[in-house]
C-alpha cells in the first residue's frame, strides 16, 4: 500500500486487514481499545471479528480505518488480531489484567507490601458494619481475611518500617495494624478520613473529604498541612518525585483537578479535565497514572511531567492502582482487584 492509499484511506490491494495501533495497549476485561490500522472492515455489511488470543472480543464500532472492541471476560495479556472478509491480520500486543480477588469493596488504592502481599478493604456503605474489614492476597494469589472490627476501612498503607496503617471513614480516626492483625488508635480527629500517604521523612498525610490535608509527625504532632474544594467521595494522595503532594477529589464536576500541594502547603493546579479521578501512582519517570475519565473514556490516565494526558489502561468502575515490583500493576474496582503485568516500574514509596 502507497502512501498515497493510506492518506486516501484506501484498503490494502490483497485486501488483508492491517493492524498499526492499539489504544490503549492495556486493558481490563470489559475495556474498550481502539484498533487502527487498514482494511479492517469487511466489503458487505458484516461487522470484522476481533480475536485477544483465543477470546473473541465485541466490536462497538467498525470501519476500513479503526475498529473499537471490548476485551472479552477471560482474555489474557498477548496479541489482538482482526478477521475480515477471510482474512486475518497481523498480531498487536496488548495487556489485560486478570482478576485475583472478588467480592470486595476497595474505594482507594490497594496496598502491597514488602513481601509482594497485596491488601484490599471490604469498605462498605457509611456506618455498615461488615464481618471483614481488610483482605491479604498473598503472592500465590489466595485471599484470606486479615482484619476485623474496623467500621468503614478506607485507605492502606505502609510507613518505612512496613507498618500498616488504616483509616476509617466512619470515625475518622487513622487506626495502626501491627503484623499479627491488632489493631491501635494512631490518630483522631480527622473528619472523613480517606486517602494517606507517607512523605520520606516519615510524616504521614490524612486527607479529610470535607476539605483538609492534614500532617501527623513522627511525634503525632498534627498539623492542618493545606485545605483545598471538598468531594463528593474521597481524597486521594500520592507524593512526586519532587516531594509535593498531589491530590485528586472528585466533585460534582466532570472537569476534575490533581492538585499539586508543596512542602510549604501552598496549593497549585497541576492538571484540569478529569472525570472524577481518584486513586493515583507515579512510575520512575514521574509520570502519574490516575482512576479517572479522560476525553469521556474510563479507566487509567497517564499524565506526564509536561501535562500531557492519555488513556493508558482501558475499564470501568476503577478506583485505585498501586506499581509492584516486576513492573506490575494491582489494579482496584469497586469490587473486585485485578492483577496486570504492565512493564512499568513504580516510583519507590520513600525517596
Amino acid at each position: 500500500m502507497t502512501i498515497t492509499d493510506r492518506i486516501l484511506g484506501k484498503k490494502n490491494v490483497n485486501g488483508k486487514p492491517h493492524i498499526e495501533s492499539v489504544v490503549p495497549s492495556a486493558a481490563l476485561p470489559g475495556g474498550e481499545v481502539r484498533i487502527m490500522g487498514t482494511s479492517l472492515k469487511p466489503p458487505d455489511l458484516h461487522l470484522p471479528i476481533v480475536q485477544f488470543g483465543e477470546s473473541e472480543g465485541s466490536v462497538v464500532i467498525s470501519s476500513d480505518s479503526f475498529v473499537i472492541a471490548r476485551v472479552p471476560e477471560g482474555a489474557s495479556s498477548g496479541y489482538v488480531i482482526v478477521k475480515s472478509d477471510g482474512h486475518e491480520s497481523n498480531g498487536h500486543e496488548v495487556r489485560v489484567g486478570v482478576p485475583i480477588a472478588e467480592n470486595l469493596h476497595p474505594v482507594t488504592n490497594p496496598a502491597v507490601d514488602a513481601s509482594g502481599n497485596i491488601f484490599s478493604t471490604f469498605s462498605g456503605t457509611r456506618g455498615q458494619k461488615v464481618p471483614v474489614s481488610i483482605y491479604k492476597i498473598d503472592t500465590d494469589y489466595n485471599v484470606k481475611p486479615y482484619l476485623s472490627d474496623l467500621m468503614n476501612a478506607t485507605a492502606i498503607v505502609f510507613d518505612h518500617e512496613g507498618e500498616m496503617y488504616v483509616t476509617s471513614r466512619n470515625d475518622g480516626t487513622v487506626y495502626r495494624v501491627a503484623s499479627n492483625g491488632t489493631m491501635a488508635t494512631y490518630a483522631e480527629g480527622m473528619g472523613t478520613a480517606t486517602g494517606m500517604a507517607f512523605d520520606s521523612a516519615g510524616n504521614l498525610y490524612v486527607g479529610d473529604r470535607s476539605g483538609t490535608i492534614f500532617k501527623i509527625s513522627r511525634s503525632r504532632e498534627i498539623f492542618v498541612f493545606a485545605t483545598l474544594e471538598p468531594s463528593v467521595s474521597a481524597y486521594h494522595l500520592a507524593f512526586g518525585p519532587d516531594g509535593s503532594l498531589f491530590v485528586s477529589g472528585p466533585t460534582t464536576s466532570s472537569y476534575d483537578a490533581i492538585h499539586r500541594v508543596d512542602p510549604h502547603g501552598a496549593v497549585s493546579e497541576f492538571y484540569r479535565g478529569l472525570g472524577r479521578p481518584q486513586g493515583m501512582a507515579f512510575d520512575i519517570h514521574g509520570n502519574l497514572y490516575v482512576a479517572a475519565s479522560h476525553a469521556g473514556k474510563r479507566g487509567v490516565v497517564k499524565i506526564t511531567p509536561q501535562k500531557e494526558a492519555t488513556l493508558a489502561l482501558a475499564g470501568h468502575g476503577i478506583v485505585g492502582l498501586a506499581f509492584t515490583t516486576g513492573k506490575g500493576a494491582v489494579i482496584s474496582t469497586t469490587n473486585a482487584i485485578h492483577y496486570l503485568s504492565w512493564g512499568i516500574e513504580g516510583m519507590p514509596l520513600y525517596g
